[in-house]
């Protein structure tokens, strides 16, 4: 039987509720550095852009100012743990184009504060053109481990068509750039779904790709999103943008491809060698885990609570001001928690996307036996189309147990690439079973 939300709180009293052994203590930061070259033309996020000033006066002013502005955000804000950050990851924007030492100062800001652990994943996203050698050496001893390079594609025509301020020399001389400094790991990120890309040129794509030998692969989807020149331009499913089948296919070959060649395929977009799995985005993935966030824009989960910082320049420095004098701790912390039922959804709609599934087991301890069947009960047709797997504490795959008792480890996942290829239908499926009454219209607006 489904439950609606009048029959939560009967559901919820049910639970054998062992929350207290979830780790609730936040140990990951996320920091936004939004300057960069040029805004893409698929770009959604909070950036600013510098042209040709980069190196100019104002720009290196107004970098400065927003560093002391980040500064004095982490600052103010109040450790909710007397245990260190395992993972800071500076995004963007293009971090790269900030000098080692500001960075620096924002890295000292956030250890003084909080603490970074010893072997700490501290991540960085790179554009090619923006660094060489000796300016990775310079981030890596700054405590730096990780880079995503932002390569995208691998055809002059299709840089040009995304309006990247990169070429395809600056991503050849990036990427030797990157085997000079050797970092303990990094990432090569890809988009599929790009004007005019076709099977041909994105197999092309992977190859290159793989010849690079990057420890870790992202492929994402392109999104066109509201308010940007690609959705001024494109419209989804007609030419120059693949259609919705040649987009299936190309996420197959890419699974077919980068799993053939030693990667695993550990979440919906993204590849990794053996130990190189991105450990900060993990944390998202995971979905009730806590993280600190800094900058423009940046959105916080602290005591179940979301905040998303302004993504207007002059409105963020405002708030950080009011945030200061404040004392309040940390954002959002006058606001109400999300609740257990987000809660809920949040842990369902993220786990499934990833390899490692859903544990039902820790669910049904969380949220009580009555999801556990919820969900079951939803993934049932899904599982005979052989787009879910379930898997046992002994390894086992079949349809037995189904989890509900509590007592015994079961996973669901779903399959690669096929089940990976309507995530978002499947996982509207489990909302809807959970929260018949506004499940589907939930888990659309979530998964936009």
């Amino acid at each position: 039987m489904s439950m609606g939300r009048s029959r939560w709180g009967a559901m919820k009293n049910r639970a054998t509720s062992t929350r207290e052994s979830v780790n609730l203590e936040p140990r990951a930061a996320y920091v936004h550095l939004p300057f960069c070259k040029r805004r893409c033309l698929y770009c959604d996020f909070p950036v600013v852009a510098t042209g040709s000033r980069l190196n100019s006066p104002e720009i290196q002013d107004s970098m400065k100012a927003y560093v002391d502005t980040v500064i004095q955000e982490i600052k103010a804000s109040t450790p909710l743990t007397d245990q260190p950050l395992q993972t800071v990851f500076f995004g963007g924007g293009t971090p790269s184009l900030i000098p080692p030492k500001q960075l620096d100062q924002i890295i000292s800001a956030l250890d003084k504060r909080f603490g970074i652990a010893a072997g700490a994943e501290i991540s960085m996203e790179a554009d090619p053109g923006t660094f060489d050698a000796e300016r990775l050496r310079e981030y890596m001893d700054l405590g730096l481990s990780r880079f995503s390079i932002g390569v995208q594609a691998f055809q002059e025509e299709l840089l040009e068509v995304c309006g990247r301020s990169h070429s395809l020399y600056d991503v050849y001389k990036a990427l030797e750039a990157v085997h000079a400094a050797a970092p303990p790991s990094w990432s090569l990120d890809l988009i599929s779904g790009l004007p005019h890309l076709t099977e041909d040129t994105w197999h092309q794509s992977l190859s290159c790709a793989l010849d690079a030998e990057p420890p870790h692969i992202s492929v994402y989807d392109l999104q066109v999103e509201d308010k940007t020149p690609f959705a001024k331009k494109y419209t989804i499913d007609v030419k120059p943008l693949p259609s919705s089948e040649d987009g299936a296919e190309m996420y197959k070959a890419a699974s077919s491809v980068l799993r053939s060649a030693g990667y695993e395929h550990y979440e919906v977009s993204n590849y990794a060698r053996p130990g190189h799995r991105c450990k900060h985005n993990e944390v998202y993935w995971r979905g009730d885990e806590p993280y600190y966030a800094f900058g423009l824009g940046a959105a916080s989960y602290l005591q179940s609570r979301r905040f998303s910082r302004p993504r207007q320049m002059v409105a963020y420095r405002k708030w950080v001001s009011q945030f200061a004098s404040s004392g309040a701790g940390f954002p959002g912390s006058a606001a109400d928690d999300q609740g257990k039922e987000d809660e809920m959804l949040d842990i369902v709609m993220m786990r499934l996307r990833t390899a490692d599934g859903l544990d039902l087991r820790q669910f049904g301890e969380q949220f009580g036996s009555g999801a556990v069947r919820a969900v079951n009960k939803a993934l049932e047709p899904h599982e005979e189309a052989a787009l879910v797997v379930r898997s046992s504490e002994e390894g086992k795959e079949g349809k037995e147990g189904k989890g509900e008792g509590i007592g015994a480890r079961e996973v669901v996942r779903l399959a690669d690439p096929d089940g990976f290829l309507v995530s978002n239908d499947i996982i509207s499926d489990v909302f809807a079973a959970l929260m018949p009454d506004d499940g589907k219209q939930q888990a659309r607006a979530n998964l936009m």
